[in-house]
């Protein structure tokens, strides 16, 4: 029986990791420095301070939200580090592991000005972690600015993770002249204002990655009930099915099903749309069309249906930003989904 559940915590933790970026990506500034987290299923804000080795009680705060608030598929989240769980130093307890945070080099962008923005962490430092001189860096390239301290018995992200602050082969991003990073701090180009000069676009996007916009959702009054409503208001400037458009593989695998929502915070201003799906891979994206209307969106996976009667019959769930979208109601509905 305690081989069983070890194995099943164990099966549990490499799932959350696969539902999480293949490298953490650090973002704000000294004093505020913290990492971006998407809520998968089945995630609560315990499962998420085990994961980041900090407190609930000051992860919630720092997004503006209490420990009462439920979390939700495809939410996203910021992470504080602090000293207890950011390390610059090599400095960590016994069974914690040390797992790499990188900073994504812009265009113009000097060793000391990262220095500076991430706790003044020494230039040496920089070099020795991504074994290369301050004159080898390069916009594009993901620059190790600290590591993350976790517990290796508790965190799903303890795999990544070394016993030493180690030096490692540089990483560079392709298209190193438009660096894209993994977290939800990019800004569309339509959202820029249009009399910003180049210049200044190139100065501030150091700071644009570094502070995502704050999201706020639109609501509209139902007349018949008194409850509020929240518009896409991305999907009425935009028509590209979603922001992980770019992303589609465009594969092979073509399925119809039953359809059904779940509710998210994303989507509604970002076009982030989410889905729940059994037997595809966490981190597909998903093509879903409605064949009623012709209408398509496209949507990440973060996990398998709940195991509930609800799900029965059901070949795929969607965030309700996305149903929006799709034009269809709250309850089931066919789709066509591609992959």
């Amino acid at each position: 029986m305690k081989r069983l559940i070890v194995l099943l915590t164990t099966l549990f933790l490499t799932i959350v990791s696969l539902a999480q970026p293949s490298q953490l990506i650090i973002q704000g500034e000294t004093g505020k420095l913290y990492l971006d987290h998407t809520v998968a299923a089945k995630e609560n804000w315990y499962s998420v301070g085990r994961m980041y080795n900090m407190s609930p009680k000051q992860i919630a705060p720092f997004n503006g939200l209490t420990l009462n608030t439920p979390l939700e598929i495809g939410q996203q989240l910021k992470i504080p580090l602090k000293s207890v769980n950011f390390s610059q130093d090599g400095v960590k307890s016994g069974g914690e592991t040390l797992v790499p945070v990188y900073h994504i080099i812009q265009e113009k962008e000097w060793m000391y000005h990262i220095s500076v923005t991430y706790n003044k962490v020494p230039i040496e430092n920089l070099e020795k972690w991504n074994h290369i001189n301050k004159d080898q860096a390069k916009a594009g390239m993901q620059l190790i600015v600290g590591f993350l301290k976790v517990k290796t018995a508790e965190s799903a992200l303890a795999n990544k993770g070394t016993d030493r602050m180690v030096a490692v082969a540089p990483v560079v991003i392709k298209n190193a002249d438009k660096p894209k990073t993994q977290t939800t701090s990019l800004i569309p180009k339509e959202d820029k204002a249009s009399d910003v000069s180049k210049n200044e676009q190139l100065s501030s996007t150091s700071n644009q990655q570094a502070k995502p916009p704050v999201i706020t959702t639109a609501s509209v009054q139902n007349t018949n009930s008194g409850t509020t409503t929240p518009v896409n208001t991305y999907s009425a400037t935009h028509s590209t099915g979603g922001f992980f458009s770019a992303d589609f593989a465009n594969g092979n695998k073509i399925s119809s099903g039953q359809a059904a929502i779940f509710k998210s915070t994303s989507g509604w201003n970002d076009g982030k749309y989410y889905a729940l799906m059994n037997n595809v891979p966490v981190g597909t994206i998903v093509k879903v069309t409605n064949p009623s209307t012709s209408k398509t969106i496209f949507a990440k996976v973060l996990g398998q249906l709940p195991d509930m009667k609800e799900s029965a019959g059901l070949s795929i769930r969607i965030s309700n930003a996305a149903a929006a979208e799709l034009g269809t109601g709250e309850g089931k509905f066919p789709v066509e989904i591609k992959y």
